[in-house]
């Protein structure tokens, strides 16, 4: 089944994967093959299927526990048994797929599982030419600068035996400024995160440079410093001090837990240690980038203790304000992650919830572009992102 499937991968669009997959795992005694993708704001899933656009909620049905727990749900109907497998890029959740089998037994567990892997690879294969990928994962128009934005993206999740990264950026129709971006190097990885000025077309323009500069300069080996100055160049040569972008860089070593940053005008990022929020760590901004200004960046360097969570965010969480203009606060942003880890969900999970209270906390209507970037180091829930054991719904 799986070596067909692959090969017939390899000339198939993305609109013929349900019936490529549903032919192949018939022989095998799969059926009712429903591939679920999730939307844009991990909000709902959408089916997959030629007939229409069918949707479950994530929170309120079978498929969506399976998405939210990362688990694989068994149901009995009818003489035989239905599955809800999460649909797995690594470890950043995707979707779900929905499978009937006549047994529950090992092999045909194995199975399933087998068979969730492989379409869930060849989803991502087809996703970056597929305009029929991000129509279904849409519920509303997107505005241009978050077109520029989300393909600069990399997975949102990220996870190894003892590093977990995940992040979320809102409002996700209409980012602008916001971006985020990591990348391994070894036993190090880099972290970056900025905010550009404004939430128009040259934000998108002035982030976008941003992150391509940085890319550009740790692929030379340049320093963090260097790297942010080189950034501070592009974005006040291309705009003339005229825009701008706050950010932190950062680089830690995922077998040390030294972790070394450079803020330029950015919210410092928050450690979380033993289930409570310890402090903001501090460092000497440099001026935002843009200006080209003489001040020189300040290195600062971190010693993490296992199990350490960093959150790296940008002020339009902090400062979301409801219809009486209080803030969302960094109190209460720190709080509902700690409270979130204490109830067992997984750093992507936790970030998904924070982002719908953000968002209720301003009626649904964010003012200000609001990203985070949560980094679990050496926490033992990294298992927490595969697909664990099945469940008996």
């Amino acid at each position: 089944m799986l070596a067909h499937l692959l090969e017939d991968s390899h000339l198939a669009t993305l609109e013929r994967l349900p019936g490529l997959v549903e032919q192949r795992a018939a022989p095998v005694g799969l059926s009712e093959i429903l591939i679920l993708l999730a939307d844009l704001r991990e909000q709902s899933l959408v089916a997959l299927h030629p007939d229409g656009k069918r949707t479950l909620p994530v929170d309120a049905s079978l498929a969506g526990r399976a998405f939210r727990d990362v688990a694989l749900i068994a149901t009995a109907r009818d003489g035989g048994h239905h599955f809800w497998i999460p649909l797995l890029d690594g470890t950043e959740r995707i979707g779900v797929l929905g499978v009937a089998a006549r047994s529950s037994d090992r092999s045909t567990v194995d199975c399933v599982r087998a068979l969730a892997s492989l379409v869930a690879f060849m989803l991502v294969s087809k996703r970056p030419h597929s305009d029929t990928y991000q129509m279904l994962v849409r519920s509303q128009p997107m505005a241009i600068a978050a077109e520029v934005v989300w393909p600069l993206m990399p997975p949102l999740t990220f996870a190894t035996d003892n590093l977990v990264l995940t992040a979320v950026l809102e409002p996700a129709y209409e980012i602008g400024g916001d971006a985020i971006d990591y990348a391994i190097r070894g036993d190090v990885v880099h972290l970056s995160i900025f905010d550009a000025m404004g939430h128009d077309q040259s934000a998108g323009l002035t982030v976008a440079l941003a992150t391509a500069t940085c890319r550009s300069h740790r692929r030379r080996g340049a320093n963090l410093v260097d790297t942010s100055v080189a950034v501070d160049q592009v974005i006040g040569e291309q705009f003339g001090g005229r825009r701008f972008a706050t950010g932190v860089l950062a680089e830690l070593d995922y077998r040390t837990g030294t972790l070394h940053w450079v803020n330029r005008g950015h919210p410092p990022p928050l450690l979380i240690r033993q289930g409570r929020w310890l402090h903001q760590l501090q460092c000497r901004p440099a001026p935002p980038m843009g200006f080209q200004l003489p001040a020189a960046p300040v290195l600062c360097r971190e010693h993490l203790e296992p199990g350490d969570r960093l959150l790296f965010y940008t002020d339009g969480i902090v400062e979301a304000r409801d219809t009486r203009g209080r803030q969302f606060g960094l109190r209460r942003f720190a709080d509902f992650v700690i409270r979130r880890e204490a109830d067992g969900c997984s750093a992507p999970e936790t970030l998904r919830r924070l982002m719908r209270t953000v968002l209720d906390h301003q009626h649904g209507r964010l003012q200000d572009d609001a990203s985070a970037l949560l980094v679990e180091w050496q926490h033992d829930r990294e298992k927490t992102l595969l697909v664990r054991t099945p469940t008996r719904a």
